[in-house]
């Protein structure tokens, strides 16, 4: 049997809804910027850059979600259920412009004198053809590029002026954005993370912003109990001294870990690997808890408590696909709960499984 993974690639339209989903929803109206960026704009003219810039990342997903299917093509062989490279190529080309482009006086326009060799490399001349044209029907407007030309050539186009005449604001957030992106952030980036696309306000901020607050931004699209739920759950543990660390991967999961005895510094896989629990988010399994079983067998008198359904999620274990002779499905991250209304059917058995997993509680 074959033991590779296997990738269903997920329509261009669901892709956007669930990207849309993850942009910040309630930016603060006034946050504390790094004061590196005071080269850039005012304080005051970057914060409302930046909510220019998720309002067209809002008709931008809309737009993709009703079109993207004419310009965003799946490779042969996907390596996840996201893997587009029309995404890939606006998120680098966005990214490139914001970061290189030099900011008129106005500030209504960015010239554009260079594109990194790794994006003019990456972008295949089909691919950047599309991106220019959908950025151009989403608002973007470039100087000396013939959009209906068959054979647009980006590095011949140079200089080029980028503007958004609907609303100018957008270019100071995008070259804010892009900055903060490539010279502010702290986590590691694996390969195109999309941070452009989901409009990461956070690395510009003066003070770093608490798990908790992140967490919050995420769960927004969810039921206002649900989200309650969540929040308590983290709350809960941290409070306990347990360390949430965010690791952004395709997927996004909150994983919590007791790593208070670790004479090392641990990176965000690190402390994802020795998770007891974690709250994620993905393409393929929604808003959902992950836990870790790994002493089930010293609480059984706890377990034969739990409603039916959960003790044989618990029984069954989970474990590498891969070594059960079984294609990869990401069994490896532990026991799947739904983090939806169906959740409080078991909220407080879940409190209690954690409870005994958890290191501090055994001491």
């Amino acid at each position: 049997m074959s033991t590779h993974h296997i990738v269903t690639q997920k329509p261009i339209s669901e892709v956007a809804a669930f990207m849309k989903n993850l942009i910040p929803a309630n930016i603060p109206e006034v946050y504390a910027l790094n004061p590196v960026l005071n080269n850039i704009a005012s304080e005051g003219g970057i914060r409302t850059g930046v909510i220019a810039f998720r309002d067209f990342l809002y008709l931008f997903f809309d737009r993709l979600m009703l079109d993207g299917h004419l310009y965003a093509t799946p490779p042969n062989k996907p390596s996840s259920m996201t893997d587009y490279p029309f995404l890939d190529g606006i998120s680098s080309l966005l990214s490139d412009i914001g970061y290189h482009g030099v900011l008129a006086e106005s500030g209504d326009s960015l010239l554009v004198t260079e594109l990194s060799s790794q994006t003019v490399s990456k972008i295949t001349k089909s691919n950047m053809i599309k991106c220019l044209r959908f950025l151009s029907i989403c608002g973007f407007v470039f100087s000396k590029v013939d959009l209906d030309s068959k054979n647009i050539k980006i590095l011949e186009a140079l200089p080029l002026e980028v503007s958004y005449p609907t609303n100018p604001s957008v270019i100071i957030g995008l070259k804010a954005l892009s900055f903060a992106n490539m010279e502010l952030r702290t986590t590691r980036r694996f390969g195109n993370d999309h941070n452009i696309l989901l409009c990461d306000y956070r690395p510009m901020k003066a003070e770093p912003t608490e798990t908790y607050e992140i967490l919050k931004d995420y769960l927004h699209p969810l039921p206002e109990k649900v989200q309650k739920f969540a929040l308590r759950l983290h709350r809960r543990y941290t409070d306990m001294g347990i360390t949430c660390s965010i690791r952004k991967l395709g997927d996004i999961n909150f994983a919590y870990a007791d790593i208070r005895k670790s004479k090392k510094a641990l990176s965000p896989t690190d402390i994802y690997g020795l998770s007891v629990w974690q709250i994620s988010i993905s393409m393929k399994n929604g808003y959902c808890i992950f836990v870790r079983p790994k002493k089930s067998s010293k609480y059984p008198e706890v377990i034969e408590k739990f409603p039916l359904a959960l003790q044989e999620k618990i029984t069954t274990g989970y474990g590498c696909d891969r070594k059960r002779g079984e294609p990869c499905q990401g069994g490896c991250q532990g026991i799947s709960i739904p983090l939806d209304n169906t959740i409080f059917e078991i909220a407080k058995d879940i409190e209690l499984w954690i409870d005994n997993e958890i290191p501090i509680l055994q001491c």
